[in-house]
């Protein structure tokens, strides 16, 4: 196994690893005083921000990683554009057939007291936030392939994913940790299973590299 595969097996594990901590943490459907501090501290942030968080929660739907791919396929990245098609159903399959039939928690219309909810729904499965775990696994994905700069880009487009969650109201804290962490999982599963070809691999610390 290389290097590079070992550390996605061992991101993988980590990302797990969390994963399962916060579906502990919200097993029982509540929202704990210091959760709820952390989430009232972002959806009381003043409307003049909800726009901009608004346009970057974009950045955790489904269609995003078919976008991505298709900009990946244009520098001939053939692994990612296969690693990046199958984000979405991966996606779909550890969300809605594992973690929300193992844990169910309600959204913070119905479980945080005064919760500014902006056109998100006051009811139904919270946990994890299926946003930040398209942009998490985005990221993961995205990462072997960027130069240190640009990673750094991709991870903070993520963080803001999560947090514009908060703010419009859709989620709590956790289901954003969590829905991270199941992203991390995911994507670096997927380099560990799709791996990189040399060819892809030589060019990330090249010049070419984006």
């Amino acid at each position: 196994m290389s290097g590079r595969r070992r550390a996605a097996l061992l991101t993988a594990l980590a990302g797990s690893g969390v994963t399962a901590l916060c579906s502990l943490a919200v097993a029982d459907g509540r929202v704990g005083p210091a959760e709820a501090a952390v989430f009232h501290w972002v959806n009381d942030w003043p409307g003049s921000v909800t726009g901009a968080l608004w346009a970057f929660q974009l950045l955790g739907v489904l269609g995003l990683p078919l976008v991505v791919a298709i900009g990946a396929a244009a520098y001939r990245r053939g692994r990612l554009v296969l690693s990046l098609a199958l984000l979405p159903p991966v996606k779909l399959l550890v969300e809605h057939g594992l973690l929300k039939e193992l844990v169910h928690r309600e959204r913070p219309g119905s479980t945080i007291a005064g919760a500014v909810l902006r056109d998100v729904p006051a009811a139904g499965a919270s946990f994890p936030s299926g946003h930040a775990l398209i942009a998490f696994g985005a990221a993961v994905l995205l990462w072997p392939h960027l130069r240190p700069g640009w990673r750094a880009v991709a991870v903070s487009l993520a963080v803001l994913t999560s947090v514009a969650r908060l703010h419009l109201g859709a989620h709590a804290p956790l289901d954003v940790v969590g829905g991270a962490a199941a992203g991390v999982t995911v994507g670096a599963t997927l380099l560990v299973l799709v791996g990189l070809s040399h060819r892809e691999s030589a060019r990330v610390p090249s010049q070419r590299a984006v």
